[in-house]
Formats: structure tokens, C-alpha cells, sequence
């Protein structure tokens, strides 16, 4: 993310096919450079800022912080409906509404902040093995050892409401069989 190693070329000094190409590509969408059967570069494309303006009410613009396939990020979009718009970080406006990070230190989620102070910040583990995805953090580690929930309380009172709750409902579902986990945040009241 730091701009050092920001490079650029001039469109008119590339061939016009290329330039079409490169064009054509979707937010995301990524075109390998080969040499010998080797890849040597990716270029990714982007969205235009005017076509993905996050101020229109009707449309919630997510912008993902990890790489994502066109695959994968077409798959979430679809999923989530016409009301969202899912851009690659890189493509994304300033003014996103919601932006998707994988586990990450909370100096870079600072830095989201910064860069993007509109947005929702939501920190995601996702294991996607048909879209080849895969952001595995702590808590991701801690179900596939065993865990079955996951409670980030914040006061006592609430963690006695969260854990009651929980395990209330795996008992519920499960009839006393162990299930597999669920990651409730402090914002789920139910």
C-alpha cells in the first residue's frame, strides 16, 4: 500500500489492442504478463470513481482489503444483491461504505481508518476452497482446534448474556451434540 513502488505508463505509448484490453478489464479482473511460459506481471483493473460513487443511498459500496479473484469478488457481490457494489481496495473511492479486511495488526486497521473515514471497518476470515480463497486468522485457528464459540465481550453483564445465548441454542439445535462454532460479535443482541 505505499506508494514507492507506484508505477505508471502512458496508454498512447502502448499498443492499441493492449490498451483495449486493459479497458475492458473489470474491477479486480487481472490480465498475467507471460515471458517463456512465465509470469513476469499482473496488471489489475479498476473501476472509474464517478461510476462508483458510495453517495448514492441506493447502493452500498464494499471495498475488500485482501485479493480477491473477479471470480470471488462477482460471487460476493451477487450474493450480497443489487444494493452493493464490491470494488477491489485499489479501485475503490475514498468515501466506500464498507471496507472488508482480513485479521490484521491494528496499526494498518488505523490506517484503513484514516484513508478511508466513512467506511465500516469489518474484519473477516474466510475459507473459500471453490474460489480459491483463503484468510484464515486466531479465531479461525482456535474453531479448527476444537473451539465452539467465539465471544468478544465487552463487560461481564454481557458476556453472561452472550454465553447463555449461545449456549442455549447449541443445545437447542444439537440436543446436547457438539456443533460446529459461532462467531457472535458484541453488536449481535438478539
Amino acid at each position: 500500500m505505499s506508494d514507492q513502488s507506484e508505477r505508471w505508463v502512458d496508454a498512447t505509448q502502448l499498443p492499441e489492442e493492449l490498451v483495449a484490453l486493459l479497458g475492458s478489464l473489470g474491477p479486480g479482473e487481472d490480465v498475467r504478463i507471460t515471458r517463456d511460459g512465465e509470469t513476469i506481471g499482473t496488471i489489475t483493473g479498476t473501476a472509474q470513481v464517478a461510476a462508483t460513487d458510495s453517495d448514492s443511498e441506493d447502493v452500498t459500496v464494499v471495498a475488500t482489503a485482501m485479493k480477491l479473484s473477479g471470480s470471488a469478488r462477482d460471487s460476493l457481490s451477487e450474493r450480497l444483491g443489487p444494493g452493493y457494489l464490491v470494488l477491489d481496495l485499489h479501485s475503490a473511492p475514498p468515501s466506500v461504505d464498507v471496507l472488508l479486511v482480513p485479521p490484521v495488526s491494528p496499526q494498518l486497521i488505523a490506517n484503513f481508518r484514516a484513508l478511508y473515514p466513512k467506511a465500516r471497518v469489518v474484519i473477516t476470515e474466510i475459507e473459500d476452497a471453490e474460489l480459491g480463497v483463503k484468510y484464515e486468522g486466531p479465531v479461525r485457528r482456535l474453531l479448527d482446534a476444537g473451539a465452539e464459540a467465539y465471544l468478544p465481550s465487552s463487560t461481564i453483564p454481557r458476556l453472561a448474556e452472550q454465553l447463555d445465548r449461545t449456549v442455549t441454542r447449541l443445545n437447542q439445535l444439537t440436543d446436547g451434540a457438539r456443533l460446529p462454532l459461532t462467531i457472535e460479535s458484541p453488536r449481535d443482541v438478539g
